[in-house]
């Protein structure tokens, strides 16, 4: 009767850990179908940002270009010696101004592009990788 006992004992145990087993595969099928979502995201969200600096970029180009020529018609209008008598003051004022925002556009862009490569560099795909060694590590 003891040895009954013993094994009913032991076969309710094996049917417990049975369960637990079953639940923790099911939370584990769970939790790797969110992190597949979660990667899919990820993803989506770095091309995102890959598509946002690149318009970023071209719009601070195309800003440069047209920073370029507002510089160009400025310099000729002030070399030309009939340029002040046909500006007034005030537009020769806002010419200079221009031009003067000019450099300072110039010199703020050197440090966004200083700043884009340091929050790139956050963003960058080699940084957020996922590493299987650790995984390795708890299932032995």
């Amino acid at each position: 009767i003891q040895v009954v006992q013993n094994f009913e004992a032991t076969r309710r145990r094996c049917c417990l850990l049975q369960q637990d087993a079953q639940r923790a595969r099911e939370q584990l099928s769970r939790v790797e179908a969110e992190r597949a979502e979660l990667e899919g995201k990820l993803k989506h969200a770095r091309n995102q940002v890959e598509v946002e600096m690149k318009k970023r970029y071209r719009a601070e180009a195309q800003l440069v270009k047209q920073e370029r020529k507002i510089q160009l018609v400025f310099e000729s209008l002030m070399q030309e010696p009939w340029g002040s008598r046909v500006l007034s003051r005030e537009q020769c004022s806002v010419l200079s101004d221009l031009a003067g925002q000019h450099l300072r556009v110039t010199l703020a862009a050197g440090r966004r592009s200083a700043e884009d490569e340091s929050y790139q560099s956050l963003l960058s795909h080699s940084d957020i990788s996922y590493d299987h060694t650790e995984d390795d590590m708890v299932r032995n």
